[in-house]
């Protein structure tokens, strides 16, 4: 736990304006998107959600998104040593100075007060956990288009980091996507500290900031002092509120599904368990048929295949088969192949228009399906593996890919909580490993993708090219 006073000069905004963060990648939500999902926003004190996340709430609001916000407190603990005001008293000055936030967000009659203890809720995460599913519960649709917004999980200060760990364990039990907000972390941390640089930046129009400013000077008792005496300052000061004026907002973001996964398996059987686990909590646990930013990625897949037909193909980790699908219209033959049975059986049904492709429940690099292929597809895949079962199925890949045969990389670039592996790590290991001439590569903040190609004299190794990073 990181230790800080709100009276601390903390880290400029000048600091963080020249650290780059204005050029992190944005979220890869499209206005449709959202549009189209459900929020639940959790905000500890009064003033949180507007300051991290206020501008989200304006967009949402005009793009008429189901949101419904869940304030915790009332915030009666932000100045114990007022000789004016008591907790009771500015109890009831913060959820006045709430609900006008509110309205000017387009909130109004969207939120709920669950009465908890300021500087409380360490205490309190199984209730707050047991409100969020309440509130989750009252809303309709698959899991995937839910997305849980709260304070970022180290943020700081114990309330915050409570409601931003339970908001995590309830996203990841439950296949929501998770957006978390900081805002004592730019007092405390310096542009130094590596966490922000894997947050998504979110633009905010011009009448978004205006909404946001204006709510934001609806908290008057934290952003000017209650009186003139010790005890009543200002909570809220210049220094720190720059930082919630900026033409973005910040979150770090989770996918729906990305944590689903809690540790790796240490056998086939867990493996299938695992997966299986998964699955059968959504048809679509990684909303790979509502996704935006999954259809878009497809659609990249597709269009990377240096060649246009391919006469036997082989997808690694097919899950529910929508990859698959678009696929088979390259393939003559295709093998589609997963660990989890209970995904196969929906990939089926999916894949049963098409007749030149199969289905097969493997747990690879153990198992194997033999044949010839001249197209391999890894996309999601590798960094579920360690490295030594990495270094195994590319040996595998490499004794059954055809002449020229084509091997497709796909993979998201963040770390992956419990498994050894990221994206970027499992590319590499690939590059290395096969030394194939890359004939393609496009990434971005999110995920990787890469074409590498056998030699087509059936040599082990080709000329693999400038060293790519």
């Amino acid at each position: 736990m990181v230790t800080f006073s709100h009276m601390d000069q903390g880290t400029a905004e000048a600091r963080w304006a020249a650290s780059g963060l204005a050029a992190i990648a944005e979220l890869p939500l499209g206005q449709n998107e959202l549009a189209a999902m459900r929020f639940v926003v959790l905000a500890a004190h009064p003033d949180d959600e507007t300051l991290g996340a206020g501008g989200l709430l304006a967009l949402l609001h005009s793009l008429g998104a189901d949101v419904e916000v869940l304030l915790c407190t009332a915030g009666e603990g932000s100045h114990p040593d007022s000789a004016t005001t008591t907790p009771e008293q500015l109890a009831a000055v913060r959820l006045q100075e709430f609900a006008a936030a509110m309205r000017v967000l387009g909130m109004a009659g969207r939120w709920r007060f669950l009465g908890l203890p300021d500087r409380g809720l360490q205490e309190l995460a199984p209730e707050i956990a047991g409100r969020l599913r309440e509130a989750i519960g009252r809303f309709t649709g698959p899991p995937q288009q839910l997305a849980i917004v709260a304070p970022y999980r180290d943020d700081g200060h114990s309330d915050h980091n409570t409601l931003g760990a339970v908001a995590a364990d309830v996203a990841g039990d439950d296949g929501h996507g998770l957006l978390e907000y900081p805002i004592w972390y730019w007092l405390w941390a310096s542009p130094e500290d590596p966490a922000w640089r894997s947050w998504a930046r979110f633009p905010l129009s011009t009448e978004q900031q205006a909404a946001k400013r204006s709510a934001m000077d609806s908290h008057t008792s934290q952003i000017r002092p209650l009186s003139g005496l010790p005890g009543d300052e200002v909570l809220l000061g210049e220094g720190l509120l720059q930082h919630f004026r900026r033409s973005f907002e910040t979150f770090a973001w989770t996918p729906p599904g990305a944590q689903l996964v809690p540790s790796p398996p240490h056998s086939s059987a867990d493996a299938q368990r695992i997966f299986d686990a998964v699955h059968a909590k959504s048809d679509d646990p990684w909303a790979y048929t509502t996704s935006w930013y999954e259809r878009r990625k497809r659609t990249l897949t597709l269009a990377a295949l240096p060649q246009e037909t391919y006469f036997s193909g082989l997808e690694i980790g097919c899950s529910i088969g929508t990859l698959t699908a678009e696929l088979a219209t390259r393939c003559t033959s295709l093998l589609a192949v997963d660990a989890s049975g209970t995904a196969l059986e929906l990939a089926a049904r999916r894949l049963a228009p098409f007749p030149g492709v199969s289905t097969r429940h493997l747990t690879l690099p153990a198992d194997w399906p033999g044949g010839r292929f001249d197209l391999v597809v890894v996309s999601e895949v590798g960094y579920y593996l360690s490295t030594a079962e990495l270094e195994v199925l590319l040996q595998r890949i490499q004794e059954s890919m055809m002449p020229g045969g084509t091997l497709l990389l796909c993979h998201w670039r963040h770390r992956v909580s419990g498994w050894e592996l990221d994206g970027d790590s499992v590319h590499a290991l690939a590059r290395n490993r096969l030394r194939w001439p890359t004939a393609g590569l496009y990434q971005e903040r999110d995920f990787v993708l890469e074409t590498l190609v056998a030699p087509a004299d059936g040599s082990d190794a080709g000329d693999p090219g400038p060293p790519v990073s």
